[in-house]
């Protein structure tokens, strides 16, 4: 068996912090080997014990939860999983928390005695994740390179991101230049209530507009739509030319939305002008759809494991074969400019 991943629980709720020892303490690859009830606390524990993963509530007296982030980014970088909750506020806190460097989050709210299975599953499916991850550094200003002649210019750029993808998304997007002459639509993997803080945050960071998507809207040149958490987003051609369709098919799908069912769709409407890009995140979705577009004529990219997260989705892709370019963070917007 290989080692055990080694995970420090800082959390000033005492029901939360042995509830997730007990979820936590049957666990073969997992060990818990401290407990904090503040961030003070806690940047001392995690000097001392050097912990793989951290689990770090956001609301926390004395030293809050942000603040200790910082301070361990700083002193001793390590995969943080934040504790957090589903309301606006909580929103805005954990996204905030995401941009200083932590790589996922749970809904803290759940932890109550009838939901306490499907959160065990949750928890130790991320602490494992991050058991692997990388703490990643901050990218570099997006570097351009030539368009190959002869092929069709990019009208439109899909995005999938999933774990660490916040940041990742960040650094794209606010590489992209105000005069942008294509549309963009991302699907990031998280929670309702998320996404419209999230877009928020992007736009307030980027020079092209950022928003949440809805049902009807055009996808037009020089915007970018986010996904919204729970239901599955098609582009589909409407009179005024191509629109945003939200849409609870495929039910069986892993994920909503999911990455694959947006390229797809992409791919019949764009063929070779839809540009395929899959950033950090566990899992494989987006291998289907790069494999649609790829198949169309588009070009199709990967985020390089150096600056991965979590090299899942990318690494997928690329075994898959249907990655044209495979490309670290700080390269990503530069490409995806050089193809518009």
């Amino acid at each position: 068996m290989r080692d055990r991943i080694r995970v420090l629980v800082v959390d000033d709720s005492a029901f939360v912090r042995k509830a997730i020892g007990r979820m936590l303490a049957t666990v073969e690859d997992i060990e818990v080997v401290g407990f904090a009830k503040d961030g003070e606390e806690g940047l001392a524990l995690a000097r001392e014990l050097r912990p793989d993963v951290v689990t770090l509530d956001v609301r926390m007296p004395r030293l809050g939860g942000l603040e200790t982030l910082e301070r361990l980014m700083a002193e001793q970088p390590v995969p943080v999983l934040l504790m957090s909750t589903l309301t606006q506020e909580g929103a805005e806190v954990t996204l905030r928390g995401l941009e200083l460097g932590a790589m996922e989050f749970v809904d803290k709210s759940s932890v109550q005695p009838m939901s306490m299975l499907s959160l065990a599953e949750e928890l130790v499916e991320k602490i494992r994740a991050l058991g692997s991850a990388r703490v990643r550094p901050r990218p570099q200003p997006p570097r351009a390179r030539a368009q190959a002649a002869g092929r069709p210019l990019a009208e439109c750029i899909l995005i999938g991101a999933s774990t660490g993808g916040p940041a990742a998304l960040l650094a794209v997007v606010s590489g992209l230049p105000a005069a942008f002459h294509a549309a963009v639509v991302v699907v990031q993997h998280i929670p309702r209530g998320f996404t419209r803080s999230l877009a928020e945050r992007l736009d307030a960071r980027s020079k092209v507009p950022v928003r949440e998507a809805r049902h009807g809207d055009a996808v037009e040149p020089g915007q970018v739509l986010l996904a919204p958490a729970g239901i599955h987003t098609r582009l589909v051609r409407g009179r005024a030319g191509v629109e945003i369709a939200l849409e609870e098919e495929p039910s069986e799908a892993l994920h909503r939305p999911s990455v694959d069912v947006l390229m797809t769709s992409a791919a019949e409407v764009y063929g070779p002008r839809a540009l395929g890009v899959v950033l950090t995140g566990m899992g494989s979705d987006g291998t289907a759809g790069l494999r649609s577009i790829q198949a169309c004529g588009g070009l199709t990219f990967a985020e390089a494991e150096e600056s991965c997260v979590i090299f899942g989705m990318p690494k997928a892709a690329i075994a898959a074969g249907v990655v044209e370019r495979v490309v670290p963070l700080d390269r990503i917007a530069g490409e995806i400019l050089a193809a518009v």
